[in-house]
């Protein structure tokens, strides 16, 4: 134990330390990263709002802002580099969420079986939207990651709400800029596309917002816990690997 004590180092010098909450953080991201592809993704809700009224968004609005937070958790607490990390382990989980998909709907139904027709509905991907989301996950989540991690080092590690704000603006407005369009242009009529498209933008924001309590008591928590706050002075930000 470090009594508290929480030490700034480079990302560089942390290579070797035993960090102890590390895997449960990434194994946090990547279960609500599949949740929100099984559960949320591909469904359009609608709310009456009285003087506006029927505002579309996506439902998987409910599962994307927690896998924000923590990615932003991840970037603030563990660097760029492990945060990395995290995404090509939610990417490769994608992947196999999705051949596995495949595989089990193709499997053929047993005679008594009534449910295939509703199991190919929920679990059916059309490659097209299935395309779209990890793209723009995998676009998104590395736009997020790279401004939260120059925006610490421009602001030497103040203003945290800036950086997971700001961040979230970049990194949601690429996933969703990506997203929609490829997902369901020429589907949707454009007048809808571009209106949940920036609804589902200004929602993602708002959760981000509204949680920012939340971000900062868990990267104050973990930060004493690790004994660390990392700045990543000189990181190389190529998405392209898996070194830490």
């Amino acid at each position: 134990m470090n009594g508290g004590r929480i030490e700034a180092v480079e990302a560089g010098a942390v290579a070797g330390r035993n960090l102890r909450y590390f895997d449960f953080v990434m194994a946090a991201f990547v279960t609500v990263l599949l949740l929100s592809n099984v559960i949320g993704a591909g469904k359009v809700a609608e709310f009456q709002v009285p003087g506006i009224g029927p505002v579309p968004f996506g439902a998987g609005i409910l599962f994307f802002p927690v896998s924000y937070v923590i990615g932003d958790i991840l970037t603030e607490v563990y660097g760029f580099a492990r945060a990395r990390r995290c995404i090509w382990a939610g990417f490769g989980a994608l992947l196999f969420m999705v051949f596995m998909s495949i595989v089990v709907v193709a499997l053929p139904p047993a005679p008594t079986w009534p449910g295939q027709e509703a199991y190919e509905q929920v679990f059916g991907a059309v490659p097209r939207i299935v395309l779209a989301s990890i793209l723009a996950f995998w676009a998104g989540e590395f736009a997020n990651s790279y401004v939260l991690a120059r925006m610490k080092v421009w602001t030497k590690g103040k203003h945290l709400w800036a950086r997971t704000i700001g961040s979230t603006l970049v990194g949601q407005g690429v996933d969703s800029l990506i997203f929609y369009p490829l997902a369901f242009y020429g589907l949707w009529d454009n007048e809808l596309l571009f209106k949940v498209l920036l609804i589902q933008w200004a929602l993602k924001v708002g959760w981000e917002v509204l949680l920012t309590p939340v971000t900062y008591a868990v990267v104050g928590w973990l930060k004493r816990r690790e004994g660390i706050d990392i700045y990543d002075e000189a990181t190389d930000f190529t998405p392209f690997s898996t070194r830490v």
